[in-house]
């Protein structure tokens, strides 16, 4: 079967009605089923017969790995050279470690892990000068970063604080009507010290801080804001969350017709005005004022030049509906949620906020205000043998270390800001990917 190719349309006929980008592609596909049948690919069920399926096994150790790649190679396409890649020896040596954080695991992915620094804070948590390990596969990456940190250091330091912590998790409801919306609104008012207090039996560390009803009709959302010590706590707000759920369902007096644990409102791993304006996770700010000497003696650009590209940038965030404005807090984020353990999904909540440039007396001063930061110090992957090291390379592994470490992760976001709106208002912003990256 052929792409209809319609009423006698040569490929050099184009319509003002359809976007050039459709055409292209439907040009391609045109040319295409010239050679293969769609309707075959896109219909005929696979012939050949389902491989053996991969049973999730929560305990790992060399053998059990061992056995999955035995399953690879002979229902895969994975090689002998595949497998000692990713199954070494050191690898397979801490298996049952590794097993704790995955399932059906058969070995590491080694990402190449670089460090910038010394980045210099003046934080209310973090205070002092940290060398920051950062994991990437992309070339310039790093030493963007080093570039912002290094005028940093020189202008005195990064000012970084903790301004705001509240992990969220948020229920649904639904009911029969709206009234009975209403009424279990005021049944959870009444029910507060409760509702706190069976949530909080299931952690030592979490607090459930404030709930929030948000009502929609016949639906009603619980938005739970938790503390969560040192760690992250995504899940600990989860494991608290259902048991505040489960108190709900037993004593309300009107039982819903529907609840669930998480409505999709929280924000959790996707960027959200709800986060953007409330936070999830840690929020930080972090700023710093470069002198205009120092600007042209590190970065090689015209301050000038710094704030008109700022202003372009800004203009561009709107138009083009970005929630927040900034130019790439995911690169730092990525790189150093992989480096120390972080869950790396939450790079989609976290790369969000606003970054401000403005001309001060004699120089520039530049700010970054982040409201998810989502990092721990303690739990998760943080105890991984390599992420483990990562934390203790800044010495902030483990207890009483996440407000420190949230302020770093502001202050090296900042670093980027600063680095690559230099790059880009001198035009040093592709001769440096050619030269580090592409043209290696």
């Amino acid at each position: 079967m052929t792409f209809p190719h319609g009423h006698g349309l040569r490929e050099t006929q184009l319509t003002n009605l359809i976007p050039a980008t459709v055409l292209r592609m439907l040009l391609l596909l045109r040319a295409r089923s010239e050679s293969t049948d769609f309707s075959q690919r896109l219909t005929a069920p696979v012939d050949n017969a389902l491989p053996p399926r991969i049973r999730p096994r929560q305990r790992a150790s060399a053998d059990s790995a061992r056995g999955l790649w035995a399953q690879l190679r002979e229902h895969g396409h994975a090689s002998a050279i595949d497998e000692q890649a990713i199954a070494d020896p050191a690898s397979l040596d801490l298996a049952e470690a590794y097993g704790r954080n995955i399932e059906s695991f058969i070995g590491t992915v080694k990402v190449p892990l670089g460090v910038v620094g010394p980045l210099r804070i003046n934080g209310l948590n973090a205070h002092g000068d940290y060398y920051v390990p950062l994991a990437t596969t992309e070339a310039a990456l790093v030493a963007s970063y080093g570039r912002g940190a290094e005028v940093a250091a020189q202008a005195g330091g990064i000012t970084s604080a903790m301004i705001g912590e509240g992990v969220l998790r948020t229920p649904a409801f639904v009911f029969r009507d709206m009234l009975e919306a209403g009424i279990f609104i005021n049944w959870v008012a009444q029910n507060v010290d409760a509702l706190k207090t069976a949530a909080e039996a299931t952690t030592h560390h979490g607090k459930l801080i404030t709930i929030e009803p948000f009502m929609d009709s016949d639906i009603v959302f619980l938005i739970c804001r938790y503390t969560t010590g040192d760690a992250a706590g995504q899940n600990m707000v989860t494991v608290a969350t259902e048991a505040l759920c489960a108190h709900i369902v037993a004593h309300m007096p009107a039982a819903p017709r529907h609840w669930f644990i998480e409505g999709n409102f929280s924000g959790d791993k996707k960027a959200s005005y709800l986060g953007l304006h409330m936070g999830r996770g840690r929020k930080v700010t972090a700023s710093v004022e470069l002198a205009d000497a120092l600007i042209r003696k590190w970065l090689h650009v015209e301050p000038e030049a710094m704030l008109a590209y700022g202003r372009v940038a800004a203009l561009g965030s709107t138009l083009s509906g970005q929630l927040g404005a900034q130019a790439h807090y995911a690169n730092g984020l990525a790189a150093f949620y992989i480096a120390t353990g972080q869950d790396a999904a939450c790079v989609a909540e976290s790369a969000v906020g606003f970054t401000r440039a403005e001309r001060r007396d004699g120089g520039v001063f530049f700010s970054v205000t982040m409201p998810n930061i989502v990092v721990g110090s303690v739990g998760g992957g943080t105890g991984l043998p390599s992420q483990a090291a990562a934390l203790g390379i800044m010495g902030l592994r483990g207890e009483g270390k996440a407000a420190a470490l949230a302020e770093v992760v502001g202050a090296l976001c900042l670093c980027g800001e600063i680095s690559i709106i230099a790059a880009i208002a001198a035009g040093h912003f592709t001769r440096a990917h050619a030269k580090l990256a592409r043209l290696r």
